[in-house]
């Protein structure tokens, strides 16, 4: 299993560069492609009545000025790709608001990049649920790169050169490792995080973590096992007590399942996957 195709967010945000770097670094390990997608902001909903749009210049010229504001966006993007060493890369401009265009986008991409929402960033096309919309709606692994980038942006083939993965045995945690597997393999180290087997005994048996640790190797992956007690914290602290066992370990990566369900466009996350989302220092990869 490899990635092809990386799917890439693309705006004007002070993030945008660190993103730009891992996804290239990802896609050039892989020997992929990388589609780099700048949005304008506006819905395409819009433009299932096209001829209102067109017959209002006021509107025809707002549009102009998102359109050449998310233009702006992709300079540079193509040098900064290249000299990565990225071979096979495109880019676009697509009249969208960012979360649904790029999750309709996602359905044929491998992997999706993207940022930690950051409120001081005001791109039009990025409102705040941005990454949860995302995670829940795209049907792809989602890689979130924190806006305050700290880990320095590792050169192929070492994408991620110390993994720390939360396991629980749920569908959303086993989706996330086998989405994470070409990362995995290349990694030097890979820990497994299982916090509280005891509450959960039905879903991880007798010996908890012992058929992942099988499993990732027969992939290749030799991993080891972190038994945790989460003691009487909440839901959301086992967020924070994760991140802390990140940081313990020098962790450049972390991967969990993304727990949550949508309204609409209400979206109502998990506290772990809130929790994550909110307070990460590291990059991310999720999986719902």
């Amino acid at each position: 299993m490899t990635y092809k195709t990386v799917l890439l967010h693309i705006d004007d945000s002070a993030s945008r560069d660190a993103r730009i770097a891992v996804a290239a670094s990802i896609t050039q390990a892989c020997g992929g492609h990388l589609t780099g997608v700048s949005l304008t902001g506006v819905s395409r909903l819009l433009y299932q009545n096209q001829s209102e749009l067109d017959a209002d210049p006021n509107l025809a010229l707002h549009l102009n000025f998102l359109r050449e504001r998310a233009s702006r966006a992709l300079d540079g993007v193509e040098q900064q790709v290249r000299a990565a060493g990225v071979t096979s890369f495109e880019q676009r401009v697509v009249d969208d608001e960012a979360a649904g265009g790029i999750s309709l986008l996602a359905r044929y991409a491998d992997l999706v990049v993207i940022s930690q929402y950051h409120a001081q960033d005001k791109s039009p096309s990025v409102m705040r649920d941005f990454p949860a919309y995302v995670l829940l709606h795209a049907g792809r692994p989602v890689l979130i790169v924190p806006y305050a980038q700290t880990q320095p942006v590792l050169a192929p083939p070492a994408a991620a050169r110390n993994v720390l993965i939360s396991w629980n045995a749920s569908k959303e945690a086993s989706r996330a490792v086998s989405a994470a597997l070409p990362l995995l393999q290349r990694a030097e180290q890979v820990h497994v995080a299982v916090f509280d087997a005891r509450l959960h005994a039905a879903e991880h048996g007798e010996q908890p973590g012992a058929e992942l640790l099988e499993y990732l190797a027969r992939h290749g992956v030799e991993a080891k096992l972190l038994l945790l007690d989460g003691g009487s914290t909440r839901r959301g602290d086992i967020g924070d007590a994760l991140l802390s066992q990140a940081a313990d370990l020098s962790a450049d990566l972390l991967v969990m399942g993304a727990y949550g369900h949508s309204r609409l466009r209400e979206t109502i996350l998990g506290g772990v996957t809130r929790t994550v989302l909110h307070s990460m220092t590291i990059t991310v990869l999720m999986a719902h």
